[in-house]
This record gives C-alpha cells, structure tokens and sequence, in this order.
C-alpha cells in the first residue's frame, strides 16, 4: 500500500468501511465522515502568532490566507484589511493558499498588524483622548455655572416679589456669567464635546437675558409694557364765552358781530 496515497480500508465488526488519509505533517488519520474536508482537502493545525500571544487553528489545508485572516478576526480585534500574515519572513496574499504555500501540520504564522491601521488607531485614540478632556472642562463649567443659576433664580424671586434690588447684584451676575462664556468659547471641542458646549453657551446666554429682564423691572417696578398702557386723556369742555377753554373763543361772523355806537350828549 502506497503511503503516500493512503486509502486504506480496516474492517470492523460489520461490513462498514474505515478510510484513511495522510495529513501534510506525514501523519496517518482517519477520513472525517461528514465531508468537512471534501471541499477544502485535509484538515492541518497552524499557529499564527501575534504579539505576545500564540493562537491555534483547525483549518483545511485548501484555505487561502484571507480566509485564515477571518478566523483571526475575532481573536486579535484586527479587521482582514489590517492584517498581514508572514510565512517563512514573506507576507502572503490573501488569494494564496495554505498548501501553495507550503504549509504543514503545526505550521506557525506570523501576524502583524499594518502599519496604516496603527496610524488609524492612534489618531482615534488621539481624538477620543481630546473629547474626553474636552468633555471634562465643559463639565467643570456647567459645574459653576449651576451655582451662578441659584443666584439668578434668587434675584428674580426678590424682583418679581417687589423687592428693591442693588443694581450691582445684576452686574457682578452678569459679569460671572459671561466668564464662563468665554471660558466655553475657549474649548475645543468634537463630537459628543462639541454638542455639551453648545448646550452650556445657551443655557449662559439665557441666564444672562434673564438678568437684563430682571435689572430693568428692578429699575422701574412700576413700569408696564405699551400692550398693557393705561391711557388717560383730560377733556376740557368748550362753554361759549371761552371761559374753561384751553383756546380763546373763536370771532364770530359778520352777520353775529357786535356793532358799538358811540353817541355823544352835547351840554350847553
């Protein structure tokens, strides 16, 4: 029997047939029977190693190194794209297959990441690392400025309470809160960063309207806006002789004038 074609036939105890195989590596093993290995020929055990780690794999001896590449995804978090496999100090096509490439039973791969996807990685890393500081300092803001919205919300309850207020308490507020401002407008900011700050700016900026409101009510309690005016008119009534009007009587006309006579008595 030919050890090199091996196709052995054992008997067992009823008429079912054995076949055997050789693997790559020279070894002599049984045919699997669910026809796992028709496709893809014989099964043989590689190692790909990947750092400090060592990985084992189960694959038909058929299988391309882009194939192989799948199996490793899982297990190193590397995409397909971002792998590059090394055999004997050469990197292998994706296309290439196991056998082609002379690969054996406990064949050990290297495994090496691309350096394009290292570039990658650390300008993601870079990024998430900014946001995170990013979103940090917009956090400490919105930290004071929720201490500067009791003090607003105190003036207002004094305000619209009638209380007079120190013009100075609006200023100083005010002046506090644009702090904070300019401190937001400082931040650079991506992503998530980015949306918070724009939040926090609008939620200062309304405050400090909400001061402007307050400091000019404080300044003229009684002040009402002109939808809401009260309006009072004085009218003067106009009696004909003139008397109690804000104008002299009109001169009538020629057919309701007056004529004066003047005659004079002559004395002896």
């Amino acid at each position: 029997m030919n050890p090199v074609e091996q196709n052995a036939v054992a008997e067992e105890g009823s008429d079912k047939q054995i076949e055997w195989e050789m693997r790559p590596g020279g070894m002599l093993v049984q045919r699997r029977e669910n026809g796992g290995d028709e496709d893809g020929g014989p099964l043989i055990k590689i190692k790909v190693s990947y750092g400090s780690s060592l990985h084992e794999f189960t694959v038909p001896w058929q299988s391309t190194f882009g194939e192989l590449k799948k199996l490793l995804t899982p297990e190193t978090g590397l995409e397909p794209g971002d792998q590059r496999l090394y055999f004997r100090g050469r990197e292998k096509d994706d296309t290439e297959t196991l056998c082609m490439a002379g690969l054996k039973d406990l064949s050990k791969l290297l495994l090496m990441e691309h350096h394009s996807s290292k570039e990658r990685k650390m300008e993601e890393a870079r990024k998430k690392d900014e946001i995170s500081k990013a979103c940090e300092a917009v956090s400490e803001i919105r930290a004071e400025v929720d201490k500067l919205s009791q003090k607003v919300t105190f003036l207002q309850a004094s305000v619209n309470g009638g209380t007079k207020v120190d013009e100075k308490e609006f200023i100083i507020s005010t002046e506090l809160l644009m702090v904070q401002l300019l401190k937001l407008d400082s931040i650079e900011a991506e992503g998530e960063a980015k949306t918070q700050r724009k939040n926090e700016v609008q939620r200062v900026q309304g405050y400090v309207d909400t001061l402007d409101a307050l400091k000019a009510k404080n300044a003229n309690p009684f002040g009402t806006s002109f939808g809401n005016s009260v309006s009072v008119t004085t009218h003067w009534e106009t009696f004909d002789s003139g008397v109690g009007s804000l104008t002299p009587p009109s001169v009538s006309s020629s057919s309701s004038s007056t004529k004066i006579n003047q005659e004079w008595e002559q004395f002896e």
